[in-house]
């Protein structure tokens, strides 16, 4: 617990100064570290990560995805480009398979390719959402909204829980505690809209904030035992192990990289 508590205290030393400078080209870079060592974890997880012709592209693709968006005029730019990135690493893979005489696995490379993008979208999407017009006071919702379910999930279900929620996916996990970290993401997401509207001057509308609170949780859980099937199926305990005590990126950050691309969805038409 003390090591949870050590790399708990140090991660938010280095997310809080991430976060101040967010406005600058010292934000996507962050993102997009996580975002290249997120696709390591991953290909690690699916046993590739030595098969440097296939990582490499990957790894490139992780790292340029999201400092990219910063050197282009809007998001709509940018998603109307990016897919043809995607198409040609798509084609650069099955060309590699037919090349290698299928000495590698087909379903192998394409679940790799799968996931990986799959990654790489989850964290490119909080660069975006932080673009948007409204960005500065929204995009932490992306991680607010995983991180305070996944916390008091874990409270409400360990005090309270008593019926398990897919216990062959993850044992622990009950549906107490899955109601119990909406209901909290939601009065976090009102806290959250208090605060940005009294000493930021923003203009948040608390409706939209609730209703963002009842959607990205249900989402974050999904994300989040999505990745632990991910491990099941591939017999791993933890994706890595850069945050001792918790894990790796793709562990603290599962169910951001579906909360993110979510949330700039939401924002788009609701908000």
């Amino acid at each position: 617990m003390l090591k949870r508590i050590i790399t708990a205290i140090v991660a938010i030393a280095i997310f809080v100064p991430v976060c101040v400078f967010s406005n600058t080209i010292f934000f996507p870079i962050a993102i997009a570290i996580l975002s290249f060592v997120g696709v390591f974890e991953m290909s690690k997880c699916l046993g590739l990560h030595k098969n440097l012709w296939l990582t490499i592209p990957l790894y490139i693709i992780a790292l340029g995805a999201p400092i990219f968006r910063i050197f282009v005029t809007s998001n709509t730019f940018f998603l109307a480009h990016i897919p043809v990135v995607f198409i040609g690493m798509l084609i650069y893979i099955l060309a590699y398979v037919m090349l290698r005489k299928n000495k590698d696995n087909l379903s192998d490379v394409l679940t790799l390719y799968a996931l990986c993008i799959f990654v790489i979208a989850g964290f490119t999407s909080i660069v975006l959402v932080r673009a948007v017009h409204n960005g500065a006071k929204i995009y932490l919702l992306a991680f607010l909204g995983a991180w305070i379910c996944d916390t008091f999930a874990y409270f409400t279900g360990k005090f309270f829980g008593k019926h398990k929620l897919i216990p062959e996916i993850s044992p622990k996990k009950t549906i107490e505690g899955s109601v119990g970290g909406i209901v909290f993401t939601i009065g976090g997401f009102a806290i959250y809209g208090l605060i940005m509207n009294t000493y930021f001057e923003a203009d948040l509308s608390y409706l939209t904030l609730c209703i963002y609170g009842l959607i990205l949780p249900i989402i974050s859980q999904f994300g989040d035992l999505i990745a632990s099937s991910i491990k099941r199926q591939y017999n791993l305990k933890d994706y890595g192990f850069i945050f001792p005590g918790h894990g790796g990126v793709l562990d603290r950050f599962d169910g951001v990289l579906l909360v993110a691309p979510t949330l700039y969805v939401l924002n788009h038409f609701i908000g």
